[in-house]
């Protein structure tokens, strides 16, 4: 049983890879600071498959905790790497924190685990608003937005580098669209700190009354009905896509020992599309409203996911309803059961 490590293993999309990689018969070992999760995830998890994962607490970014960990785990056959300061706006708030923390546990973690497969958390942030759509991974990658997504594609790079002068690193970059929903289960989902910054939570914890209206930012952009568009992927979808991707790089079918890949659904959405298909999916009834623009935001983005379904021989199976609907049991769940 190959045995992969998990950074970040508690957060929303690693604790659905972590399942989904135990479903298909790996061992998992975890290490997360809790920074941004919750060590009750644990339980969460063993709940749905029946044994708590191997876990430890530290941070990445020291430098003499990760090589001594790497000394002790010498069975690692692979890494996914999810551990990483995520908040758009924060980011901007704060870049060195974004900074520090983005990078430092990646060198450490490369430095330390040189002879490995590594796939890499990602993003579509790294296109900006791409010049024709869908966009495909070999799309010009623009000026960041945010620091946020400035460690994005310089972590990109930074594995683009350290591949092409180490030949036993085999890395796989896997660049995610808008990841929403939770476990069929309603055990796991995503557990925003304070505000939810993105869409979906911000609807649920609208819905049961945790938060106030729903702000639909900008109806006049070129799109159906000028609300933005984003590509949304079932969470479940995307963690299956991590084990693929760790099965092609035990595989050695990688055609190069650097692989980027879209994870998305091939198809946008917008804004409104959301509110419709979680009110229809769910009975409940929302509280929206229309505001200005929101800085930064782009008008519209989806991936080809042409490549995915070809070379990594994945693709989406769950639909918008079904991300919604999961969503909100998640949400409910959580109000019943608050951690």
């Amino acid at each position: 049983m190959s045995k992969i490590l998990v950074t970040g293993g508690t957060g929303y999309i690693g604790s659905h890879t972590v399942v989904e990689l135990h479903n298909a018969g790996f061992k998992v070992v975890i290490v997360d600071d809790l920074s941004n999760s919750d060590i009750k995830i644990l339980d969460q998890i063993e709940k749905i498959i029946g044994s708590k994962p191997e876990f430890h607490q530290f941070d990445l970014c020291d430098e003499a905790k990760v090589k001594s960990f790497a000394a002790e785990q010498t069975d690692i056959s692979g890494i996914i790497h999810f551990a990483a300061s995520k908040a758009v706006g924060e980011s901007v708030q704060n870049p060195l924190k974004y900074y520090r923390n983005n990078f430092f546990s990646l060198i450490n973690l490369l430095n330390s685990f040189n002879k490995t497969n590594f796939v890499f958390s990602s993003s579509c942030t790294v296109y900006g608003q791409p010049d024709s759509l869908p966009v495909t991974e070999s799309a010009a990658v623009k000026r960041a937005e945010s620091p946020y997504g400035n460690t994005k594609q310089i972590a990109e790079e930074i594995l683009v580098e350290t591949a092409a002068v180490t030949p036993d690193l085999n890395v796989i970059a896997l660049r995610y669209f808008n990841p929403v929903g939770a476990h069929k289960t309603a055990l796991l989902g995503e557990l925003p700190n304070g505000v939810p910054a993105n869409l979906v939570p911000f609807i649920t914890q609208s819905a049961i009354g945790k938060r106030g209206p729903i702000v639909v930012h900008g109806n006049d952009y070129n799109t159906p009905d000028g609300s933005a568009i984003r590509d949304y992927i079932h969470v479940v979808d995307l963690a299956k896509a991590h084990v693929a991707a760790v099965k092609r790089l035990a595989s050695g079918e990688a055609e190069s020992n650097y692989e980027v890949f879209n994870l998305g659904t091939g198809k946008g959405s917008t804004v409104l599309e959301i509110i419709n298909a979680f009110e229809s999916s769910t009975g409940e009834k929302l509280n929206y409203q229309i505001g200005p623009r929101r800085e930064g935001d782009i008008e519209q983005i989806y991936g080809d996911v042409t490549k995915s379904k070809e070379v990594l021989k994945w693709q989406t199976e769950l639909d918008l309803n079904e991300m919604m609907r999961s969503a909100w049991e998640w949400e409910k769940y959580i109000k019943a059961n608050p951690f």
